[in-house]
């Protein structure tokens, strides 16, 4: 008997559920949820009715937009199981979830295009050390062999894939599976549990040849075997399933087990695969660093919900938890647990305490945040979980219809990137627009909706603007003299400009060249303070860089001179001396990193001078087979739906980060239009 795993864990378990856009979690979760009695039958994802559609946002776009728990039993055990979106849009979303789960089932297809995808997913869970069992779905659907679609996704994957199931196949048609573990068959019947069969005799030498590949495989891992297959020797079956279940463990194999969630196929043998070889929490609280001896609670997500307000869904790493129990925060805050509930979608069962292993809805914590750690310890521990949300790629800005409706909006988007911390929002000063950033459009699209559906705030947005600027050719001498007299004191301020052009990126410099006092050395710096008041909107409307100002004379008067008289005479002088100087409009140009699956390449190296872009050159993504980085120069007025068109080309995988570069003057048509968007005649 094998001594490797150490027998079964036991006790609840945190199990997420990842894969590619359109591979069928949502379908396998409520799979799950049927076959172990969570809820009456399968729903359809067509039907909008399966648990993790329980928002309007879901439902209208037939996708998940957020990950969703569910917590079940099966065979005595409690496992919760997440379901984690699979667009590249929302797939931040999975980061706090999976620091805190014990496995991750990842759901794939026979499906070329999606390769690229599923290695972005696979390289998540490397970097977080989450083992894992790959689920092959849609069976049912396959054309190609098992095996050689486990050759064409190998490539995704940085460990081996292990075949732990072969169809059964009749006229063509899969009507089952073969367990290379139990040497035993199991035929498939809809919605209901498969029939124990034996191996069909056309099947023997197939099953043979696959159980002694996956046999060679867990060799690789365990010497003892290794001598028994070179000595022809029959290993005993519980030797093998605790090679499995270490070598699942240890994260040197993904088991890959085959079905069809559609038809609830298959989830049997996975929910046993999961109970008997899935670590437990013990292992997962030490792959976090998480101290023992005190209680440890980890924040997968933060929920707003219509009537029980804030919910924070945590993992119980370790110790025992009570309501009404205090917590602290890493940084030494306390706070209070007002309700701990058992999750099922939108639904939540009220309990009165949870324990190690645990995944519960935490009541009211206000001062709380996604990814925090909480801790019995007085003052707190170290956070366990760092999230660093990705570099934004598509913005609007936006503002309520009504006026009235600015503060609801502000306190809305406040909750929205509480439960979403990938959402960014800022103030433009120079544009006075709220701008939100996001991961592509159609997750700033759900955002709006549930602004104007769940938050009844009607929503304006259009594509921020530009930070263009402008700066000057030649160089210009210029008297501004502002002379009023109304009675009592007037007003009078003399002074002679010289204005000059910068070199690029200088920004703006200010000197003076008086002699005799001509212009006291009171009014100077008000001479400076006009002068770069009038810079904040130039002559083509737009704030003015790169220029020089020497002032070199003037005059004033005994009393009527003042602060507020020489400001004005220098914003005159700058505004007659800078028509003379050659205006010309300045547009920001960034340099962009985009990733792309090398098979798109030429495309997103085709698209990039369709927008103005310069190509800098392009090499393969270090430590990524099969996947280029392509760099480029490009103006931001181009990049704003970058985004769309990369995904677009490359079945929605690509992605960028964009710096700024430089500063690039612009004429002609473009600089018309963006003058006259400014509200400034060309």
């Amino acid at each position: 008997m094998g001594t490797r795993a150490g027998g079964r864990r036991t006790g609840p378990k945190c199990i997420a559920i990842v894969g590619p856009f359109a591979s069928g979690k949502t379908t396998l979760l409520e799979a799950i949820l049927a076959r172990t009695g969570a809820i009456p039958r399968q729903s359809p994802v067509s039907s909008g009715n399966t648990v993790s559609d329980h928002s309007p946002e879901a439902r209208a776009h037939a996708m998940s937009v957020e990950a969703t728990f569910a917590t079940t039993d099966f065979m005595g055990e409690q496992i919760t199981f997440v379901d984690c979106p699979g667009s590249i849009e929302f797939a931040f979303e999975a980061e706090p979830v999976l620091a805190a789960c014990d496995l991750a089932v990842v759901v794939a297809e026979a499906d070329e295009k999606k390769i690229p995808a599923l290695q972005l997913i696979m390289r998540k869970l490397d970097d977080l050390a989450i083992p894992r069992i790959l689920f092959l779905n849609k069976i049912d659907k396959a054309i190609a062999g098992v095996r050689e679609t486990l050759k064409m996704l190998q490539p995704a994957s940085s460990v081996p894939l292990l075949l732990r199931q072969i169809p059964v196949r009749k006229d063509g048609i899969v009507i089952g599976s073969i367990d290379l573990a139990l040497e035993r068959a199991y035929i498939y019947r809809e919605y209901a549990e498969s029939q124990v069969a034996e191996i069909p005799n056309d099947d023997k030498a197939r099953e043979l040849e696959a159980r002694f590949s996956m046999l060679e495989t867990l060799a690789d891992h365990d010497d003892h075997l290794m001598e028994q297959l070179l000595e022809e020797i029959e290993p005993p079956k519980d030797a093998i399933f605790d090679d499995l279940s270490a070598d699942l463990r240890a994260g040197a194999v993904t088991p890959v087990l085959i079905g069809s969630a559609e038809k609830g196929n298959g989830v049997l043998r996975l929910l046993k695969a999961i109970r008997h070889d899935a670590p437990d929490v013990e292992a997962t609280r030490k792959r976090l660093g998480a101290p023992e001896g005190q209680t440890v609670v980890q924040v997968m997500k933060t929920i707003h919900t219509a009537h029980g307000g804030k919910l924070s869904v945590s993992r119980v790493l370790s110790g025992q938890l009570a309501d009404a129990a205090e917590l602290f925060l890493s940084n030494g805050e306390t706070t209070k647990v007002s309700g701990i509930y058992r999750m099922l979608g939108k639904d939540q069962i009220k309990q009165t305490s949870a324990k190690a292993g645990d995944t519960v809805a935490l009541g009211k914590l206000d001062n709380v945040k996604t990814g925090q750690t909480l801790s019995s310890a007085k003052g707190g521990i170290r956070p366990l979980v760092t999230l660093e949300p990705p570099q934004p790629v598509f913005a609007f800005a936006l503002r309520p219809k009504e006026r009235k409706d600015e503060v609801k909006m502000s306190a809305a988007i406040q909750r929205l990137a509480e439960e979403d911390p990938s959402l960014s929002l800022r103030h433009n000063q120079d544009s006075a627009e709220t701008v939100l950033s996001g991961h592509g459009e159609m997750h700033l699209r759900v955002v709006r909706e549930r602004l104007e559906g769940k938050n009844q705030i009607p929503i304006e947005g259009h594509a921020p603007a530009v930070p263009y600027r402008e700066t000057i050719r030649k160089s210009a001498q210029q008297r501004g003299r502002h002379k009023k007299q109304s009675g009592g004191h007037g007003q009078f301020g003399d002074v002679v400009i010289e204005i000059k052009p910068l070199p690029r990126g200088s920004g703006f410099q200010f000197t003076d060249t008086i002699t005799g006092g001509v212009v006291p050395k009171t009014y100077i710096q008000s001479v400076e303070t006009g002068i770069r008041d009038y810079l904040k909107t130039g002559p083509l409307g737009f704030p003015v860089v790169d220029v020089a100002v020497n002032l070199s004379d003037g005059s004033y008067h005994a009393v009527d001179s003042s602060d507020m008289a020489f400001q004005m005479a220098a914003k005159l002088a700058m505004k007659e001396g800078m028509a003379a100087c050659s205006p010309v409009l300045l547009e920001p140009v960034m340099k962009v990193e985009i990733v792309t699956p090398s098979d798109a390449t030429s495309k997103i190296i085709a698209l990039i001078p369709q927008r103005r872009g310069q190509i800098l050159g392009y090499d393969a993504r270090p430590d990524w087979p099969g996947w280029d980085v392509v760099e480029a120069t490009m103006p931001q007025a181009e990049i704003g739906d970058l985004i769309i068109e990369l995904r677009s080309a490359t079945a929605g995988v690509a992605s960028y980060k964009a710096t700024f570069d430089h500063m690039a003057e612009l004429t002609g048509r473009l600089a018309d239009e963006a003058m006259n968007a400014n509200g400034k005649a060309a």
